[in-house]
């Protein structure tokens, strides 16, 4: 009795421990998951680069990119009563560069250069406004734009024209954030699972606890998968009216395409896990009960072994 009373507060004591660790576990996994996508996926260069390229031929970017690049040249050049037909053969010039190996090699150089740059900028100390020189592919586009006898071609400014990535004010804020992600993108993916581990051994109902470790890991999945979902409105929802939202989402789709796949994966694999430990408890409990107590000898037999 001694012996029973002393290990029912110890019991108590695993199980609030057990617990806790199972949740910190599944609590941390969102974050984890956000922190590693953000660190080896966004933070690396040549993933950038790869993961963005396939969008120069998608025609929502390609579409983005011929209204953009017209309408630029159109300020620039002054085609008086012809500007109609010019901003016809300017828009068709364009569309056909849009296909070309030539703009889909501008296209990897100019994400690499704004990725380079955003990444200087975030992991420096200046607090400078980020921003990308259009130069090169401006007089990539004019040569093809004269090869296709365009009218005015060759009067089109190649200036060092410049677009703001990132603002001045923006960069100690993003820097910030960037330093943690930074910091948390291994460390914080291995500490959910060593505290959901932790806890199943713990546990005093090992089975139970796989089975809740597996439905709150499917939960976490699910709670990022929904904010990855409504980033894309926010994000979306804040775009200046000259940017395509088409364009815009389709970038956010691919630069999400890792992490909603990872997420989807944990999702399934915590439901299959905890459907298969709970069939498996029923399974076992089902057994025990089909074997049943031992039988009772007959009276009969009772008697004469009396």
């Amino acid at each position: 009795m001694a012996e029973r009373a002393a290990g029912a507060p110890a019991g108590r004591v695993r199980k609030v421990l057990s617990a806790v660790l199972i949740v910190l576990g599944c609590l941390l996994l969102p974050l984890g998951g956000l922190s590693a996508w953000a660190t080896y996926e966004i933070g690396d260069t040549g993933r950038y680069v790869a993961t963005m390229g396939p969008l120069a031929a998608g025609p929502d970017v390609r579409r983005a990119v011929t209204d953009t690049v017209t309408d630029g040249i159109m300020s620039e050049v002054e085609a008086g009563p012809l500007e109609d037909e010019v901003r016809v053969f300017v828009r068709k010039a364009v569309r056909s560069f849009t296909g070309t190996p030539a703009f889909r090699t501008a296209w990897d150089s100019a994400n690499r250069a704004t990725h380079d740059a955003v990444l200087r900028a975030l992991r420096g100390d200046r607090d400078t406004a980020v921003t990308l020189d259009l130069a090169p592919l401006t007089e990539r586009l004019k040569d093809r734009l004269a090869d296709d006898h365009v009218p005015l071609a060759h009067s089109i400014p190649v200036a060092r024209a410049k677009i703001t990535v990132i603002e001045a004010r923006e960069v100690a804020t993003l820097r910030k954030g960037f330093d943690v992600l930074e910091i948390t993108g291994f460390w914080l993916p291995v500490a959910a699972v060593a505290l959901a581990v932790g806890g199943i051994l713990l546990a005093v109902r090992r089975r139970r606890a796989v089975m809740a470790t597996a439905l709150g890991l499917a939960l976490g999945a699910a709670l990022l998968a929904l904010a990855t979902a409504v980033g894309r409105e926010l994000a979306l929802g804040d775009l200046p009216p000259h940017v395509s939202r088409t364009a815009a989402g389709a970038v956010y789709d691919a630069l999400t395409s890792t992490l909603r796949t990872a997420t989807w994966v944990i999702l399934a694999l915590g439901l299959t896990v905890a459907a298969t430990t709970w069939l498996m408890g029923r399974y076992v409990r089902h057994r025990g009960g089909s074997a049943g107590p031992p039988s009772a000898p007959a009276p009969e037999q009772t008697r004469a072994q009396a």
